[in-house]
């Protein structure tokens, strides 16, 4: 294992349109990708947290949570601050123009000027987890999201 090696990642497009109105608007080398992905209700977005990706924010490793809980490892949360800033989330597709590379989403937890890095067609087969557990700061967020 090298520990120095590195990675090149490429935004793949960004978000566009308006915090209520979202779209994935995709370079046009990529475009070609989106072929099939209407056929699915939703998507997994991977973007680039990139108001944090300065070195000082990479380097932290633990973080307190919401509610006056005690500190926790990045690893354990869904904070924006963390080594690798890639953040995820599934957004349901509203439509898909092949054409333009313009995916219309909802439920999409980021904004305009956002880099994508990925799109992955959500599979509830291997895309769901039936039980789970999840420490008391979040478990009354609830099993299921309804906005999306």
């Amino acid at each position: 294992m090298n520990e120095q090696e590195s990675y090149n990642i490429v935004p793949i497009g960004w978000v566009t349109g308006m915090p209520s109105n979202l779209r994935l608007e995709i370079k046009p080398e990529f475009s070609p990708a989106l072929r099939g992905l209407s056929q699915f209700s939703h998507c997994q977005v991977l973007w680039w947290l990139h108001e944090f990706a300065a070195d000082h924010f990479r380097q932290t490793t633990q973080i307190k949570p919401p509610y006056d809980e005690t500190i926790t490892g990045v690893f354990a949360s869904r904070s924006p601050i963390r080594p690798n800033p890639i953040g995820l989330s599934v957004a349901s597709i509203l439509s898909v123009d092949e054409a333009s590379g313009i995916v219309e989403v909802a439920g999409l937890d980021t904004y305009p000027g956002t880099p994508i890095l990925d799109i992955k067609a959500y599979f509830p087969s291997t895309d769901r987890v039936m039980e789970v557990t999840v420490p008391g700061w979040a478990a009354n967020w609830g099993d299921w999201t309804t906005n999306n």
